[in-house]
């Protein structure tokens, strides 16, 4: 059965690159309005996909919550989010991190989350209709070596989303969540090379996930379709995950 998200309103943090890009464009060809939030949009100022865009730091609660009407206003109801926007952060082990670098990703990776949501659960609610999709990780099922305040912070948002949609129960606002393994983005300039090839040799498919098939997920997770599943975690990792 094909689907499509046409004139549904969504927003998608941390659009300007990598996931959030690809699923982005997804959405943008599935018939979405598309609003993109990043730190910096000079980069999505043309694209294309996009019909609204927000300079916007997601720990930054007055800032998220303006922004959201700002998007709600130009977008009309927003139906679907997309929480994506997020930080790898050190590739070390727990005793060399600092309490700042430790923070940093708490702040970015499960507070960002929580700020951004919040508003859009409000909206939804009032619709009596939405889909929060939060971008999780296989390092938040398992964990990954090297990467303990990442790995807490996904573990978090998949806590929060299967807490969140136990509250929204039965509203027709789903939560669910989307856990890659490691996949080619900028957040490689972040990692060493060891890191990564560590990761990878984890997948028994042999190879990194691809943006596009991400960007699927999340768009099946997102639409209409996905009437009846809500607090999951859906995964995209070439079989490193099996429960």
């Amino acid at each position: 059965m094909s689907f499509n998200l046409q004139g549904q309103g969504a927003i998608i943090t941390g659009a300007a690159r990598g996931i959030g890009l690809a699923v982005a464009r997804r959405f943008a060809k599935l018939g979405a309005k598309v609003s993109g939030w990043d730190l910096g949009c000079s980069a999505i100022a043309e694209d294309p996909a996009f019909v609204h865009r927000a300079n916007v730091d997601i720990t930054d609660e007055a800032a998220v919550n303006a922004a959201f009407e700002e998007t709600a206003a130009a977008l009309g109801q927003v139906s679907i989010l997309v929480a994506n926007a997020g930080i790898n952060g050190p590739t070390k082990p727990t005793w060399e991190y600092s309490l700042e670098e430790w923070q940093r990703t708490i702040d970015v990776d499960l507070t960002g989350v929580f700020l951004s949501v919040k508003p859009a659960v409000m909206h939804m609610r009032a619709h009596d209709y939405g889909r929060i999709v939060i971008m999780a990780s296989v390092a938040g099922k398992e964990g990954n070596k090297g990467a303990c305040a990442y790995g807490a912070a996904k573990a978090g948002v998949i806590g929060f989303a299967k807490s969140l949609s136990r509250e929204l129960q039965p509203s027709k606002v789903t939560v669910n969540c989307i856990a890659p393994a490691i996949t080619e983005t900028e957040l490689f300039k972040e990692m060493t090379p060891e890191y990564i090839a560590e990761k990878k040799a984890l997948i028994p498919m042999e190879r990194f996930c691809t943006l596009d098939e991400i960007a699927a997920m999340t768009a099946w997770v997102a639409s209409p379709l996905c009437s009846f599943t809500t607090g999951q975690v859906f995964d995209v990792t070439g079989g490193r995950a099996t429960f």
